[in-house]
C-alpha cells in the first residue's frame, strides 16, 4: 500500500498520507514520494487545487522517531534538508491553492506542513502541538517562520518553548486555522472549501500566494512594485476576461485557470 494516497476529482488533487498506524509520521520513503506527487500537481495543468489530508484518526504526527534513533537511517542533516525541507518549499511555490484538511492530531513538522498551506481547516476534535522542545530539538519544517506570523510572536515563543498540545477552538481563536467543522460534517464541508477554490481563476490564487511570500521580507514600496508586477500578469489572463465579461453580463464566470 502506498505511503502517499493521490487521486485527481474534478481539478482537485485528493492526497492523503497514509501511515495510519502511526498515526501518518513521516519516515524517508513517505516524505519523498509526497514531493514528487506535490511536482506531479504543479506541472499537472488539470489539477487546480489540493486538498492535503490524514488516513485514519490523526493528520500527521511528525517524524517517525524509530528512524531518526536507527543508526543505519538517515540522519538529522538529510531528514530536514531532503525530507522536510524540500516539502514546505514545494508547498509554499506550489502555483495552486492548498488546504490542508487536518482530521485530527497535527504533531511537530506535521503540524507545521498544514500551517504552510494556504488554507487550513480541521475537525473540531483536532489539536495541533510544537512538540520538539519535548525531546530536545527546535521547531523546524518552517515553524519558527510561520508560526509567529500566524500567532504573533509570544504565543510562538510560548508553545514552542512549553510544547502546550491546542484544542482546534483555541488554534481558531489564536489565527493558525481559517475554519473548525463538527467531526460528522468535516469531509463534505473541508472538500466544499477545495471545490470552490478548484474553479477560481487560479493563476490569480497563484500570484495571491506568490505576494504574500515575499511580503514578509519586503518594504511597503518593493510590496507595491511587486503587487504591481502580478497585477498585470493577472490582467492578462483569460480567467480576468471572463470574470471581467461575466460581471458586465450579469452572470456566474466560468474559469478555466488559464
Amino acid at each position: 500500500m502506498s505511503l502517499i494516497i493521490c487521486s485527481v476529482e474534478k481539478n482537485i488533487a485528493f492526497i492523503t498520507l497514509n501511515r495510519p498506524d502511526k498515526l501518518n509520521s513521516f519516515n524517508r520513503e513517505m516524505a519523498l514520494l509526497l514531493q514528487a506527487v506535490l511536482d506531479e500537481c504543479a506541472m499537472n495543468r488539470e489539477i487546480r487545487c489540493i486538498y492535503l489530508t490524514g488516513a485514519g484518526k490523526g493528520f500527521c504526527a511528525g517524524q517517525d522517531l524509530a528512524e531518526v534513533a536507527d543508526p543505519e537511517g538517515p540522519g538529522m542533516e538529510k531528514i530536514l534538508g531532503e525530507h522536510y525541507n524540500p516539502i514546505i518549499e514545494r508547498l509554499r511555490a506550489m502555483p495552486k491553492p492548498i488546504v490542508a484538511a487536518v482530521n485530527g492530531v497535527a504533531a511537530g513538522a506535521g503540524a507545521n506542513i498544514a500551517l504552510a498551506c494556504d488554507v487550513v481547516v480541521s475537525t473540531a476534535s483536532a489539536s495541533f502541538i510544537q512538540a520538539f522542545s519535548k525531546i530536545g530539538l527546535i521547531p523546524d519544517s518552517g515553524g519558527t517562520f510561520t508560526l509567529p506570523r500566524l500567532i504573533g510572536m509570544q504565543r510562538a515563543s510560548a508553545l514552542m518553548m512549553l510544547g502546550d498540545k491546542v484544542s482546534a477552538a483555541d488554534a481558531l481563536q489564536m489565527g493558525m486555522l481559517y475554519k473548525v467543522f463538527d467531526d460528522l460534517v468535516f469531509t463534505e464541508e473541508s472538500k466544499k472549501i477545495a471545490a470552490t477554490l478548484s474553479q477560481m481563476p487560479t493563476k490569480a490564487l497563484g500570484y495571491i500566494k506568490h505576494a504574500l511570500n515575499q511580503s514578509a521580507a519586503n518594504t511597503i514600496s518593493e510590496q507595491l512594485q511587486l503587487e504591481d508586477e502580478y497585477q498585470q500578469k493577472a490582467s492578462s489572463t483569460e480567467d480576468f476576461k471572463e470574470g471581467v465579461a461575466a460581471f458586465l453580463e450579469k452572470r456566474p464566470p466560468v474559469y478555466t485557470g488559464q
